[in-house]
């Protein structure tokens, strides 16, 4: 595998990437890097459900926010292991015989023509979860058409500054916004199983950042303007300083109860169906280990 004049991301860096080495933004090689493959259950309640989501972690990413909670391996691209597309959809059927509602890829974009193999190979029984910072190439998405049943994007600013200072990405807000339409026109409406697990559909998260409620406001009122009807959406509190915000004064605390609720009071104002999530989810303890688990396995 080998990719040729890389523009899977919105970065377009336009880089030669061979099986194992890039020198693009993401700085990764064509073939996935995976740091932990496990049940995971801190997703949506409709996604993990009592069972478990199958998340896939991947390293590298083509986003890097300076606040990530998964900044060991966004940042740091020594910590996985390289995986063949055939070791891939191993390590899915391998977390579906574990009980996985859905395989939850988290953080792919730059891995798109090695998993869109991998699920090529085997059809899968459940779901597939398309697990994204929100910034994302139209052309990268078109490939995964028909291949992915549930698209879990953030929608993270409706500011541009915003989004160059804390993700060097001022083309955030406008490619985004047309990424997640494009999600939503793949998957339709949600559709739940007797069980209330989510078959198909689309989510859009929003993560509420500390000192930055008129930003949450202004993203909750663009989403409620614009997604289709059967559109989830998702109000995050589980912000804690993580990764390079220490440099950054105003992310280096977390989110308090006063912004938490105007902000969610604003969701509730305008009607958007979803879920919310609870400023206790602000832990360190749900932030998985990326230790191989769930892929050492293919040596």
């Amino acid at each position: 595998m080998k990719i040729k004049s890389c523009k899977l991301c919105p970065r377009n860096c336009g880089v030669t990437r061979t099986p194992q080495q890039g020198s693009g933004f993401c700085k990764m090689g064509a073939l996935p890097v995976v740091a932990r493959a496990a049940l995971h259950f801190w997703e949506e309640p409709c996604i993990s459900g009592k069972k478990g989501s199958g998340a896939v972690f991947f390293t590298g990413c083509s986003l890097q926010c300076i606040f990530c909670q998964n900044y060991q391996i966004s940042t740091q691209r020594s910590v996985g292991k390289t995986l063949t597309p055939q070791q891939l959809s191993d390590v899915f059927f391998r977390l579906i015989e574990q009980g996985a509602n859905n395989i939850n890829l988290v953080s792919a974009a730059h891995f798109v023509p090695v998993i869109v193999e991998a699920l090529s190979l085997r059809p899968l029984p459940v779901p597939v979860v398309y697990n994204s910072g929100g910034y994302e190439s139209l052309e990268t998405l078109h490939m995964l058409d028909g291949l992915v049943q549930i698209y879990l994007p953030d929608y993270k600013y409706q500011d541009s500054e915003l989004a160059k200072r804390f993700s060097g990405a001022a083309d955030y807000v406008e490619t985004a916004q047309k990424a997640i339409l494009e999600m939503a026109r793949q998957t339709g409406a949600c559709q739940f199983d007797e069980n209330g697990i989510l078959q198909k559909g689309t989510i859009v998260r929003h993560l509420l950042l500390p000192g930055h409620t008129k930003n949450s406001i202004a993203a909750l009122d663009w989403l409620a303007e614009n997604l289709p009807q059967g559109v989830m959406v998702s109000l995050m509190g589980q912000y804690i300083p993580c990764g390079a915000v220490s440099a950054y004064p105003e992310l280096n605390r977390k989110v308090t109860a006063r912004e938490y609720h105007k902000v969610q009071q604003h969701l509730f104002d305008l009607n958007l169906d979803g879920f919310v999530q609870e400023l206790a989810s602000a832990k360190k303890d749900y932030i998985p280990a990326f230790d191989l688990t769930g892929v050492e396995a293919n040596r």
